[in-house]
């Protein structure tokens, strides 16, 4: 429970109809189980200690007795496990019978939710039965103690402040108003939902996405239990479609038509973050205190991750999802650049092309910019200027890139503007140090900029997001442009989108592309060594799949330099041992604290994702923030 995880579990238990007894034993099997493997929280199906199925039997004394006596029985044989519990139930309560959910724990009945929207239509005839349930709780005499029963009950954890819990019966998800909006606006983080769900073709994704859109407008995790094979089948199959997800995110589904546990862990600092960098998420009001709290505990213990975790948080894993987030992108990053030159009459742009994987993807969107504006492709403005570092493949790549797109090329060596300016400040061109480096990047800036005075052009930035959250340029150089359309492209999409653009292109174009992304990642400001590049960045400031992680949790979900390595090495198991997590993370956030001054200058670009680093709106950061509490936790790893 460690960084605000929590194992939890949805079952659907075999039942037989109308035999409390049957379906309690079954479900105390599943209970003692999933105690051993450490679940803290374990929702079942809508009425499942009787079977969702009995029609006219709910009204039987007989049934409704037999269900009381099989729950007393059910908390007696799992009073030596921890694991919170939902189990759907008939109760039967003054003049009225309600379709419920009893919590429990321990062996003790914490309280009773009454479903509140009881469906009468189609093939679902719960007002023969049940009574809607009522919001306000009242006490109940139970296994002599007094019980809440209402559906304004939220179980809150004492020993983990993050888990507050609201319960849902079923068709309460699918009316406008679910009781869980208003459940999560009192403060529940997590949502359970006991139900009996049918099986009909189409239905299981259309209750997939429910699920997964209340979860991410909620913030909240969601746990969904439906009954299963054991049902009756005179006129419906049922369809045992357990889920969880949280915040938009579907963690673990059970199979088709399969009754089944399903379990996962919950991230419940995440979600907490989330709604706070959400400042319009619903405060506290007086509606809030309706609700009626209900206390428990759990032990805390070590939960061990066996999610998902995205190596490439930034990359969709399936292939039609990638190719639908390349047009995205490259599509916004288009329509900003189209936006800037309509709006100040631009017919020309320039752009350094250096034949690596950024500059090639600025070229690639100025070529969709100005093809949008009916703008030839003549006034793209591609400039190579080879100098001490330049290879003979980056070279040749440039020059051909641009002839392929249909680019204007101009080569303009710096190499003698350098070394005038060496000799200027008095600098020994041998000594290869940041002062070398950093005079070519402000040249080739300053080449650029006044070709744009020139020829009245618009100077496109190449420098991607990761670059920006290493502080991996040069201050004046290459960090400045008149519009950077990469600006929150994080390195690992980079690649990705050039990779699209490839498989869309054919003939020379393609065969350049290509032998781009074979390109090591460089600023080639250093010598080469028998020509081939000898300054690799990922040798120098760490693997950009590590960092964009890095960036990606930090950014997204707030997570520490603890959480965030943990999560790594669950993602890049057997890829990155532990010892290389934690030196590329150590280096991650010296830089990133460090170079916030160049963050805070930044010229305008579009934001492509939900991680940007734009000082006017995605990260307002103190340039001489202290990082001494960051530093502590990650060499403590």
């Amino acid at each position: 429970m460690r960084d605000g995880f929590i194992r939890v579990a949805a079952a659907t238990p075999e039942v037989r109809v109308a035999d409390p007894a049957y379906n309690r034993e079954r479900m105390a099997e599943i209970i003692r189980g999933e105690a051993e493997q450490g679940t803290k929280l374990l929702v079942f199906p809508e009425l499942a200690l009787s079977a969702y199925t009995c029609g006219d039997l709910f009204l039987q004394d007989t049934l409704q007795e037999a269900v009381r006596r099989e729950l007393k029985n059910l908390l007696d044989q799992t009073a030596d496990t921890e694991v919170l519990c939902f189990v759907g139930l008939p109760f039967a309560f003054e003049n009225q019978l309600y379709n419920a959910v009893a919590v429990f724990q321990k062996g003790q009945l914490l309280g009773l939710v009454p479903k509140l929207h009881i469906p009468n239509y189609g093939e679902f005839y719960e007002r023969r039965y049940f009574a809607p349930g009522f919001r306000a709780p009242v006490l109940v005499p139970l296994f002599g103690e007094q019980v809440p029963f209402g559906a304004r009950l939220l179980f809150s954890c004492g020993s983990l402040p993050e888990l507050k819990i609201g319960v849902e019966i079923c068709e309460d998800l699918w009316v406008p108003n679910a009781p869980s909006i208003d459940l999560c606006a009192a403060g529940a983080t997590l949502i359970v939902n006991c139900s009996a769900s049918n099986a009909l073709a189409g239905k299981r994704k259309a209750r997939r996405e429910l699920v997964k859109a209340q979860s991410s407008k909620l913030l909240a995790g969601y746990i969904y239990a439906s009954a299963g094979e054991g049902e009756s089948t005179q006129d419906l199959v049922f369809s045992a479609h357990n889920l969880i997800a949280e915040a938009g995110e579907v963690l673990a589904e059970s199979p088709l038509l399969t009754n089944a546990v399903i379990a996962s862990e919950l991230d419940l600092k995440k979600l907490l973050f989330l709604r706070r960098r959400q400042n319009s998420y619903p405060q506290r009001d007086s509606e809030s205190n309706l609700y009626c709290g209900v206390d428990f505990d759990l032990r805390l213990t070590e939960t061990e991750l066996t999610r998902t975790v995205n190596p490439a948080p930034f990359v969709p894993a399936d292939a039609a999802a990638r190719r639908e987030r390349c047009e995205e992108v490259l599509q916004i990053q288009a329509l900003g650049l189209k936006k800037r030159l309509a709006h100040i009459n631009g017919k020309r742009a320039v752009l350094g092309l250096s034949g690596g994987l950024d500059s090639t993807l600025a070229l690639l969107v100025a070529v969709r910019s100005f093809d949008a504006l009916g703008l030839p492709r003549s006034g793209i403005e591609a400039i190579t200027m080879p100098a001490f570092g330049t290879t003979d493949r980056t070279y040749r790549n440039a020059c051909a890139l641009a002839e392929a797109i249909g680019a204007s090329l101009e080569e303009i060596s710096i190499r003698e503007a350098v070394l005038q300016h060496f000799r200027d400040i008095k600098q020994d061109p041998e000594k290869h140090d940041i002062t070398y480096e950093n005079s070519q990047a402000r040249e080739r800036t300053q080449v650029l900029m006044d070709i744009a005075n020139r020829d009245n052009a618009l100077v496109i930035g190449t420098g991607d997001l990761s670059e920006l959250a290493l502080g991996w340029a040069t201050y004046n150089g290459d960090h400045m442009s008149m519009y950077a359309v990469n600006v929150s492209v994080p390195k690992t999409l980079v690649r990705v989108l050039v990779e699209h653009e490839a498989s869309l292109a054919g003939g020379k174009l393609r065969e350049v592309l290509l032998d781009i992304l074979d390109t090591p990642v460089s600023p080639e400001l250093l010598p080469p060594k028998d020509g081939v590049i000898s300054q690799k960045t990922e040798d120098l400031v760490g693997p950009y799949e590590l960092h964009d992680f890095f960036l990606f949790q930090m950014l997204r979900y707030g997570s520490s330099p603890r959480k965030i390595y943990r999560l790594a090495l669950r993602a890049f198991v057997g890829v990155y041992d532990g010892a290389t997590v934690k030196k590329w993370l150590i280096t991650f956030l010296r830089r990133f604290f460090t170079q916030q001054f160049k963050r805070s200058c930044l010229p305008d670009g579009p934001k492509t994702g939900s991680v940007a680093v734009s000082p006017r709106g995605d990260l307002r950061m103190p340039s001489d923030a202290v990082s001494r509490i960051w530093f502590e936790e990650a060499e403590s790893l």
